[in-house]
């Protein structure tokens, strides 16, 4: 029996991508961060990256690609070389500048392969000791009577934060205004010496200031309480009904990488993720384990992107 042209073909190619997972990998492999060493997406990446290289029996580096809300790093993601060897630590970011940005040179829903989503992680709201404010209701009465006054730090334009608090702005009606830093960290330290009077960023890295009272927490971005701060009520408790902001890490591969080495690489992570050291450490950070497939990272990747760009609409928020 004579076999079609294309079966030939079809079956050349599924053989190629097996062979090729089989070899993979042969050299280190890259996970790029794109914001600055010391944020929730660049420890998150080491925590795997150190991990990683051993049952890959490869070294494992991180490479910090900074700039544009993250954007900078995504884009060189989406146009390397879908081998398996240049990974990108996705996050919430990349998701809003889908309908942020007026023109982004990647499409998160078209240039990746989703592998699998780490962590989703809450926002905090917090201020200076200096505020004079004790929750979320007298910070209203606060912003209320110095409208276009009070301002709010964040890790930059487009990222999760800075969303989360135009989100903020949009329920409640205030006039705050936002101060985009390259990077949490250093946001933190402006906060920490009250340059500034508030922030939205994530659990993790604010931890220890709330701990050591430096900072106040007022309220989580989430619509159930932190394990890890149970006395911090959200925002929904403090009558933001409904407000849920929550943000996510994940990684990604370029368009068109193998099956089999996105398959290699999900198996690899997911136990990562599922080990008790690595767990008991995210957790104890504020972070909720995912872990899950490809397939539902991509459908979790698409509703985002659908959530975010209602949140860009109502705020009427725009990056050039």
């Amino acid at each position: 029996m004579r076999v079609p042209p294309f079966a030939i073909l079809l079956l050349a190619a599924a053989c190629a991508g097996q062979a090729a997972a089989q070899a993979y990998p042969t050299r280190p492999v890259r996970i790029v961060v794109g914001f600055p060493p010391g944020g929730t997406s660049d420890i998150l990446a080491r925590t795997i990256a150190s991990r990683l290289a051993e049952p890959l029996g490869q070294a494992v580096v991180v490479e910090n690609r900074t700039g544009a809300g993250g954007n900078i790093g995504a884009e060189s993601v989406a146009k390397a070389a879908p081998d398996g060897y240049t990974l990108l630590m996705g996050t919430t970011s990349q998701a809003i500048s889908q309908s942020l940005y007026k023109k982004l040179n990647y499409d998160l829903l078209k240039d990746f392969a989703p592998i699998t989503q780490a962590v989703n992680y809450s926002n905090l709201l917090v201020v200076h000791p200096s505020a004079g404010v004790a929750n979320v209701a007298e910070l209203l009465v606060l912003a209320r009577a110095k409208p276009g006054v009070l301002n709010y730090g964040t890790a930059g334009n487009g990222t999760p934060p800075h969303m989360t608090g135009e989100l903020f702005k949009s329920v409640t009606g205030v006039n705050i205004l936002h101060v985009p830093y390259k990077g949490g960290a250093p946001a933190i330290v402006d906060l920490v010496a009250g340059q500034i009077p508030m922030m939205f960023d994530n659990v993790p890295p604010l931890l220890p200031h709330v701990r050591s009272g430096r900072i106040r927490a007022l309220a989580n971005t989430s619509l159930t309480r932190l394990s890890v701060l149970p006395e911090v009520p959200t925002l929904h408790e403090s009558g933001l009904k409904g407000f849920d902001a929550v943000g996510w890490n994940g990684l990604l591969a370029p368009a068109g990488t193998p099956r089999e080495i996105v398959a290699r690489l999900h198996g690899e992570v997911a136990k990562i993720l599922r080990g008790a050291e690595v767990r008991d450490q995210l957790t104890s950070q504020g972070a909720d384990i995912v872990g899950n497939s490809p397939d539902e990272f991509a459908a979790w990747i698409r509703s985002e992107v659908t959530k975010w760009a209602g949140v860009v609409r109502a705020s009427g928020a725009k990056l050039d």
